[in-house]
């Protein structure tokens, strides 16, 4: 469990273990702190990772902020594209080697339904030129999410790795911290609509089924570079499927996580 807050980490890790004690064969579970807001901590917990395990048979990339107050990562990014989208696409390139190990792998990465908002904008990707929108921030984010695992899965198929699947994903709206900045941003009126729609919120445990679909279940094992919401395929936006700009992504993200142009994980493998 790599997690930016390790007491909380530790606390779930905790209460997970409690609830297996009736179970048989389990494994271990580990608990490392991992901050995708800094390059630096990417890179450390990566390397903790590598050096410790012989494969990697499933990466679950879960971890965001949403329509936070404008701020900046640790390296200067736009809070959200930087946390959402970079920090994970680092995290994601460096574990590849050790990915690649496991006779079968799958690569998930949470995005979500605002991505339908959102545009990819190459001239001022981290929000420096124009007027600061939370929103359409978080949602470009979530779209590069996705625009990234269709080209990674190109990119692997290319390489002949068919043994490691990539998926993106709606979970759904939950009822989780994740919306903790609304007020800041938005004001109180926001979270008392926020809180007048809690009958149609999910609770965690629903909230992570399709990521549990898409993690273990056989009908999609096959299946690589698709979007998921409610554990079935879904159609994402236009912009979503754009396949120059998931290539013209993956170059734009290789410069500003300080990867040479011409960097390919698969090499390393």
């Amino acid at each position: 469990m790599a997690c930016r807050n390790k007491t909380k980490a530790t606390a779930a890790a905790n209460d997970i273990k409690d609830s297996c004690k009736s179970k048989q064969n389990l494994g271990e579970l580990v608990v490392t702190e991992l901050d995708l807001s800094s390059l630096k901590s990417v890179k450390n917990c990566a390397k903790i990772i590598m050096d410790q395990e012989n494969k990697i048979d499933l990466l679950i990339n879960n971890a965001g902020v949403m329509t936070c107050p404008e701020s900046r990562t640790e390296d200067r990014f736009e809070m959200q594209f930087g946390t959402n989208h970079l920090g994970h696409f680092l995290f994601t390139l460096l574990l590849l080697p050790k990915i690649a190990q496991s006779p079968s792998a799958r690569i998930v990465n949470v995005s979500s339904r605002a991505h339908e908002r959102g545009t990819i904008d190459f001239n001022d990707l981290n929000w420096n030129n124009k007027p600061y929108s939370a929103l359409k921030a978080y949602a470009q984010s979530k779209l590069a999410n996705i625009l990234f695992t269709m080209e990674l899965a190109r990119q692997l198929a290319e390489a002949n790795m068919n043994h490691i699947t990539v998926y993106s994903l709606h979970p759904g709206v939950i009822k989780t911290e994740l919306g903790r900045h609304l007020k800041d941003t938005y004001g109180a009126f926001l979270v008392y609509l926020w809180d007048l729609c809690q009958w149609a919120i999910k609770t965690p445990e629903q909230g992570a089924q399709t990521t549990i679909y898409c993690s273990v279940d056989e009908k999609c094992a096959t299946e690589s570079g698709l979007y998921y919401a409610d554990c079935v395929l879904k159609k994402p936006s236009k912009a979503a499927r754009n396949k120059e700009d998931a290539k013209r992504l993956w170059i734009e993200s290789l410069k500003l996580v300080d990867l040479p142009d011409n960097y390919m994980p698969f090499n390393k493998i």
